[in-house]
């Protein structure tokens, strides 16, 4: 009688081996999953503690408006906390239909679908619109949304240096016509660097060559542009250059979910052929009544935005001013500070919670060893004086570090 083979067992895989013992060597350091206690603004409460807050996108800090909470309220009161069914069958309600549109007018395209996580979004448009006869050339630094999206598509796939015009046409010119598509894929703002894609250059190569264009706005919707419409009207082009707008709901929108916007008959297809929005239970009434009327809420305010562009270009020139490495970070929310060690990183961001300051550490391999660092995301919410504050705890760090 044959032996019956031993079964394994999911904890000894050699790679759950390897991160719990990465896991002891860091988690010492510096504590992820901390629980807030409250509406995370330009301060959180963190186990009853306060501290200034840089680790949460409430860009715009219109988590916890009351106006977006009463109006959150009544669609809780009329369609409860779920749709209960995938839109195409009978999930689809009336707040749907005002979101897209709001969505779609907001930045100046046909028509927008919305779904329901961002990362998701990324990860089914990209992995079925394109397929192993086609071609996908991606910024270097793309977010894993789109990489996962990528290796689900089975197209070939090529990275174009960062923010490097002249890298992606080389690329485009050695693969014109062996291909049936060539998908471009950048990002507005660079969640990592804080920087900006070069949309005009982007644009330029996709119609020389072809080439659909593809823009995550996940950083970019509510932050950049006339009343945060984002990095086509920062530039002043015609969002309808863009083949592909996508962005999410989490950041600016103090919501969840994410976004396509484009032209009528391609938003259609999506509605009817995405398998992500047609096999998936729909927005829930609660997330589409607040990004509704959070986009509504900063449409109505610029000032909001204004502010938000101030707290970002002060944080920035101080850090600066200190002497740190803040890398390629410009006119975004996003500011980093790069260590270029990932122990230093941790105990750095440690350092920064003991004195009041919740900035959390990006370490390899997220991110190369040479390149770990605290990223602080910048809100409206900040007041100059937690700002200052932060400003002067990072000047008795710097010889620290």
């Amino acid at each position: 009688m044959a032996e019956t083979a031993r079964q394994p067992f999911i904890d000894e895989f050699p790679e759950i081996v390897a991160f719990d013992k990465r896991y002891e060597e860091w988690n010492s350091r510096v504590s992820y999953f901390k629980k807030n206690d409250g509406i995370p603004g330009g301060r959180i409460s963190i186990e009853g503690e306060e501290k200034i807050n840089f680790s949460t996108y409430n860009y715009l800090g219109l988590n916890g408006d009351k106006r977006i909470n009463d109006f959150v309220k009544n669609a809780i009161d009329r369609y409860g906390t779920s749709v209960s069914s995938s839109r195409l069958l009978t999930g689809e309600i009336e707040l749907h239909e005002m979101l897209e549109k709001k969505i779609a007018s907001m930045l100046g395209t046909d028509d927008a679908i919305v779904f329901v996580g961002g990362h998701s979004t990324n990860v089914n448009i990209i992995g079925n619109l394109v397929g192993p006869e086609d071609l996908i050339v991606h910024d270097a630094l793309a977010h894993n949304s789109s990489i996962q999206g990528c290796i689900l598509s089975r197209a070939k796939r090529m990275h174009f240096k960062h923010n490097n015009m002249e890298h992606l046409e080389g690329i485009l010119q050695r693969v014109q016509g062996k291909y049936r598509r060539v998908l471009i894929i950048a990002e507005g703002v660079y969640s990592m660097d804080g920087d900006i894609c070069d949309l005009p250059g982007l644009i330029r190569l996709k119609k020389q060559y072809g080439a659909l264009l593809m823009v995550d706005e996940a950083h970019s919707f509510g932050t950049l542009g006339k009343c945060g419409r984002g990095v086509t009207s920062y530039f002043g082009v015609d969002p309808k250059d863009v083949d592909i707008l996508m962005g999410t709901l989490s950041k600016s929108a103090a919501s969840c979910g994410g976004y396509i916007a484009g032209s009528t008959s391609f938003i259609r297809f999506l509605r009817y052929n995405s398998p992500g929005f047609v096999f998936s239970c729909g927005i829930t009434p609660p997330n589409a009544a607040a990004a509704y009327k959070a986009i509504e809420l900063f449409e109505e305010d610029p000032e909001r935005i204004e502010r938000l562009h101030e707290n970002s270009e002060y944080f920035l020139k101080g850090v600066k001013a200190l002497g740190y490495d803040t890398g390629l970070s410009a006119d975004s929310p996003v500011v980093p500070i790069i260590i270029g060690d990932s122990v230093k990183t941790l105990e750095m961001s440690q350092e920064l919670f003991k004195r009041g300051v919740n900035a959390l550490p990006i370490i390899h391999p997220a991110v190369k060893e040479d390149e770990a660092r605290v990223r602080f995301f910048i809100s409206a919410a900040h007041t100059r004086e937690d700002l200052d504050e932060t400003l002067e705890i990072l000047t008795s760090l710097r010889d620290k570090i």
